[in-house]
């Protein structure tokens, strides 16, 4: 089955405009780029979207903790990882970079402190 998408490219400041071709579930062409990471960028997104979460925990003896996660997290996960990270509660001290969640719903990705608290 062959598809035809047209997304925004999000690596540079261009914000090219992308026309992505699928033929079953699979890019087989890239058009619109001004750059390389244009296409690596529509193959990925086309195929297995990812995105940072930034957000903040509660702490029980302070002010909100800045979180992110260590690295992209599956789209498809991200609502999910919202809802158990409005649960967590930590308290002060918090390094920056300490593990806030491990392997955050199973993705393999750990939620950690920005800043420290």
């Amino acid at each position: 089955m062959k598809e035809t998408r047209q997304i925004t490219c999000i690596r540079c400041p261009m914000g090219c405009l992308l026309t992505v071709e699928l033929t079953d579930g699979a890019v087989t062409k890239v058009e619109g780029n001004l750059c390389r990471r244009g296409e690596e960028y529509a193959k990925m997104e086309c195929v297995h979207p990812t995105r940072m979460l930034t957000t903040t925990v509660r702490v029980s003896n302070g002010a909100p903790l800045p979180v992110r996660s260590r690295e992209p997290l599956p789209k498809d996960a991200v609502f999910h990882c919202m809802e158990v990270l409005k649960g967590v509660v930590v308290t002060a001290p918090v390094a920056a970079g300490s593990v806030i969640v491990a392997d955050i719903c199973g993705t393999g990705v750990d939620m950690i402190a920005s800043t420290s608290a």
